[in-house]
């Protein structure tokens, strides 16, 4: 029996060692809990003051150095099939908008002429040097009297609506001929909707997957 209770005694020890180290762990990991959620919500509420000023804080931002132009992409796709990768691309994406036409146009009249040999005219009445000289100069642009529209058969490049389908018009200038009927198979990309409907509070852009 002496010995029994020996055993039991220290089987009854060591549980209770072991319940009091899990206590203290778990106290240990409460507090350290306590002390993360807190850090949380001082940063979140000094992120979320409506004040934009800094409040003597001493906070100030570095705008030294020197900023590089990196990319140019107003009409979508232009400079994708325009602009050979590579160096050429490089130089188109760091040109200045404004200087864009008289360097460009004639590299991009070649590429439309290699994309589509027997472009004329396009839809708009426009010939290649006129066309390549819209697309060189790479901007979009913004009507503030007139629909907002890439092109709607009336208005062109006045805007960009959400709905605008950009890539079949462009597709149906390069390749639709005079009529905008020319090739038919070439002016469609056969995507006519967005897989989510748009919104109809602002930003109205679909909500993401």
């Amino acid at each position: 029996m002496k010995s029994r209770f020996t055993t039991r005694t220290f089987a009854n020890r060591r549980s209770n060692s072991k319940k009091n180290l899990n206590i203290n762990i778990m106290s240990k990991i409460n507090k350290f809990k306590i002390i993360t959620i807190a850090l949380v919500v001082a940063v979140v509420s000094v992120n979320c003051d409506n004040d934009d000023s800094y409040g003597g804080s001493g906070v100030s931002l570095d705008f030294s150095g020197t900023y590089v132009q990196q990319d140019q992409m107003a009409r979508p796709a232009i400079n994708t099939v325009f602009v050979a990768s590579g160096q050429p691309k490089d130089d188109f994406n760091a040109a200045i908008p404004s200087a864009m036409g008289a360097k460009y146009q004639s590299i991009f009249q070649s590429r439309l002429l290699a994309l589509n040999p027997a472009f004329t005219t396009n839809a708009l009445g426009q010939t290649a040097v006129q066309f390549t000289g819209l697309l060189a100069t790479d901007v979009l642009n913004v009507s503030t009297t007139k629909k907002t529209t890439f092109f709607d058969g009336t208005n062109v490049l006045t805007g960009r609506a959400l709905a605008d389908d950009v890539i079949d018009v462009e597709l149906l200038l390069i390749f639709g001929g005079s009529t905008g009927v020319s090739n038919p198979t070439l002016t469609k990309d056969n995507v006519n909707a967005n897989d989510k409907a748009f919104g109809t509070t602002f930003p109205y852009l679909a909500s993401a997957w």
